[in-house]
């Protein structure tokens, strides 16, 4: 007598290892028949099912054989074939609700081909239970395209006198077909993930960030290469290889990952000149094109920090002011800036803000005249018709003003008069005199001025 092929005999041992019993009768029952149909319907093989039918099913009849389909553990949830064959297969609990992994049911074509993940062949006496000795069975695992791990097994059973050549084969051609079925259906559910949501990545503005499946595999990702294949999803932050942190958040069929900004990232620089005939702004050393409107919200923000769009609209528009309008230019700022700059909910400017009327202000809590006077030059986006605009275009001018004239610095009251708001004030011009001395080439210029504004021709 030949010694048995090694799958087998590895087979024996381990089944005998977990207590099998050689005269033991049948496979044990797990699942009542009522169990079974929310069991297959929530089975990853399911839509498959159609398919192994329309591929095995004819020739299990045509062999007298039957069609079985199992899941990972070796359950049973499909037993379909020639209903003489799948009778006598009900004698040795060869059906639907039964386990028939190594460890229940000892050496058999679902269950070792489960235990080794790879197609087997299992032939009469190669059974370890002596019951089985009248079948044949061959079978295959099916394995997740998408995770890569065995969810089922397809498996080809039936009388020993019935047996066919080509079973060992065309039960692997079907996994495989299951498989690349799967696959299929994986990639149109990647495309539609990717319709769905990849505006959220887009969203991100170039900082890193990636679109993930349900399990966790890397479907779009920003820049190329940033990620591995597949990231853990059972948490939702995630540490990535390099130690960096990410953050998970659910999505329509998956996730969007992102990476917070990490804290030694030097924050953007906006820098705001609004005390000029037109505003200018830059971003990081670059100047942006920025209109009236713009340069409004962009004060409103430096000047209060953070404020909704209701208090938004009423600072920009008064009562005449539309929440929704002012929302509307807050996105379309946002898209110019990046989200780095401007951020939501509130509004608020989270960039390092660099602006002349802040500096004057400043300047002017701290006593320093000769500073103020400097750093103004001229009314505050003198176009604007802005509430809050106009309130503080009063209060800087006239802060100013009186600064330099409690101080009486000739040099603080030549720079003030310098500005749109000083070079018709008589009382700045006409203190500058007095403090000029008469060497002084300023003083014809102050003389000058102090004659215009006498003239009737000013």
């Amino acid at each position: 007598m030949d010694s048995p092929r090694s799958v087998i005999s590895e087979s024996w041992q381990r089944s005998l290892a977990a207590n099998v019993d050689p005269d033991l009768h049948t496979a044990p029952t797990v699942f009542a028949a009522d169990e079974l149909p929310d069991l297959r319907e929530r089975h990853a093989l399911q839509p498959s099912v159609p398919m192994l039918r329309e591929t095995l099913l004819g020739f299990a009849q045509e062999a007298k054989h039957i069609m079985i389909v199992a899941d990972a553990q070796g359950h049973i949830l499909w037993c379909e074939g020639a209903n003489d064959t799948r009778l006598q297969a009900e004698d040795v609990g060869l059906c639907e609700g039964t386990l028939w992994s190594e460890d229940a049911a000892g050496t058999n074509g679902m269950g070792t081909a489960l235990a080794v993940n790879s197609s087997v062949t299992v032939h009469s006496a190669e059974h370890l239970v002596r019951t089985y000795h009248r079948w044949t069975c061959a079978a295959s695992p099916i394995r997740d395209p998408d995770t890569g791990e065995t969810i089922g097994v397809v498996d080809l059973s039936g009388p020993v006198e019935t047996v066919h050549p080509s079973m060992v084969a065309l039960v692997s051609a079907s996994a495989r077909l299951a498989e690349s079925e799967m696959q299929a259906r994986m990639h149109a559910q990647d495309e539609e993930l990717r319709a769905r949501n990849m505006r959220h990545l887009m969203a991100l503005r170039g900082e890193p960030g990636a679109l993930l499946s349900p399990t966790g595999r890397v479907v779009a990702v920003e820049p190329y290469g940033l990620l591995p294949p597949r990231v853990d999803v059972s948490s939702d932050r995630v540490r990535l290889p390099g130690g960096r942190d990410a953050v998970l958040e659910p999505l329509a069929h998956g996730y969007l990952l992102r990476m917070p900004r990490q804290r030694h990232v030097r924050r953007s620089v906006l820098s705001l000149s609004f005390l000029l005939p037109e505003p200018k702004v830059v971003l990081d050393g670059r100047e942006v094109p920025i209109s009236l409107r713009h340069a409004e919200i962009l004060f409103a923000l430096a000047l209060h920090g953070r404020l909704s769009a209701d208090q938004l609209a009423l600072r920009l528009y008064g009562e005449r002011g539309n929440p929704t309008t002012v929302r509307a230019e807050l996105h379309r700022l946002r898209a110019q800036l990046g989200t780095g700059v401007l951020s939501t909910r509130p509004y608020r400017l989270t960039a390092d803000v660099e602006a002349d009327f802040l500096a004057v202000r400043q300047a002017l809590r701290d006593g320093d005249v000769t500073l103020a006077a400097s750093r103004y030059r001229g009314s505050l986006l003198p176009r604007s018709e802005a509430p809050v605009v106009l309130a503080e275009r009063e209060d800087l001018a006239s802060g100013v003003r009186r600064a330099v004239l409690a101080r009486g610095d000739a040099n603080a009251l030549w720079t003030f008069t310098q500005t749109d708001s000083g070079e018709h004030d008589w009382a700045v011009l006409e203190q500058l005199v007095r403090l000029l001395p008469a060497t002084d080439v300023r003083l014809a210029i102050a003389n000058a001025r102090m004659r215009r504004l006498d003239s009737d021709d000013f």
